[in-house]
């Protein structure tokens, strides 16, 4: 027997998560519209929906960090890494796309790319790789630019992180851009080497340690997914131009050794068994 909830009807699944307002967005440009083309949009809204997470995650991490709450700021990172797990997942579903089928709608997209992912960037710039010449790329884009503008000038993980350890004690001063370029090799250097310290003496330093983990794994799994991606792309086009106009492949293969994190992957070079018999990096300078 239904019950009348006169103009206050209850709470549902669908209202609550829009069901209809999200099934409804999936517009194919195609005419007539190919079979492939909704695969093509739903993988990349569902992106655009974990990347959106992600970018909840970071900025929960970097407030936690600020507050001294390492583990929890740690707890958010494993999420973000989870997350990028099931990104990587996810590009292999749109190998499912035969070749021939995906060039069927291809054309359909020009000029829109990939590149433009402003919640991507975004993610970039808040793990700390922020490049100038991205910001004009999304010049003409108001509402992009004023998220990546925001995103530029506010602190990154990486900001955040070195910013935690000189506060425990280590010297690692912040990346600033605008300073000499011996200066920010010296900083680089101390970061390294403050890096390093947390890595030979874990035990005393496990909740510094559990978060530079859990940034690395951030800054490993991300690149593992512009790798599959990569691939995916190549294995759909080849080496032809993307529809951006970008070089396509050969564009995407100078990202695969961008790191946010440089100094975490640095430090394993120099460390040992015992500590200091290999010379600590960078002594002298």
């Amino acid at each position: 027997m239904s019950k009348n909830y006169g103009d206050n009807p209850p709470l549902s699944y669908n209202k609550y998560l829009r069901v209809q307002d999200l099934i409804g967005l999936q517009d194919c440009l195609s005419d007539p519209v190919h079979h492939d083309e909704l695969l093509f949009i739903t993988v990349h809204q569902a992106y655009e929906l974990w990347f959106k997470q992600i970018l909840h995650e970071i900025d929960a991490a970097i407030s936690l960090m600020n507050q001294h709450r390492l583990s929890p700021a740690t707890r958010a990172l494993v999420r973000v890494v989870e997350i990028e797990k099931l990104l990587i997942n996810q590009i292999h579903i749109l190998e499912s796309m035969i070749p021939i089928s995906f060039l069927a709608f291809r054309d359909q997209l020009n000029p829109a790319s990939g590149f433009q992912s402003m919640q991507f960037r975004e993610i970039e710039f808040s793990s700390g790789q922020k490049d100038e010449n991205i910001l004009r790329e999304f010049l003409e884009d108001p509402f992009a630019n004023e998220r990546l503008q925001q995103r530029f000038a506010s602190p990154s993980l990486a900001d955040t992180f070195y910013e935690v350890l000189q506060r425990r004690g280590l010297i690692a001063p912040a990346t600033n851009v605008g300073t000499a370029k011996e200066e920010q090799k010296k900083g680089y250097q101390q970061r390294t080497q403050a890096v390093l310290e947390i890595l030979t003496h874990f035990e005393e330093r496990y909740e510094e340690f559990q978060l530079a983990e859990a940034l690395l794994e951030h800054d490993e799994y991300f690149s593992l997914w512009r790798s599959h991606h990569i691939k995916m792309v190549e294995r759909m086009v080849g080496a032809k131009r993307g529809t951006g106009g970008s070089e396509g492949i050969g564009y995407l293969k100078t990202t695969l050794d961008k790191k946010f994190f440089p100094e975490l992957w640095e430090a394993r070079t120099y460390l040992d068994t015992e500590h200091g018999k290999a010379g600590c990096p960078f002594s002298s300078g």
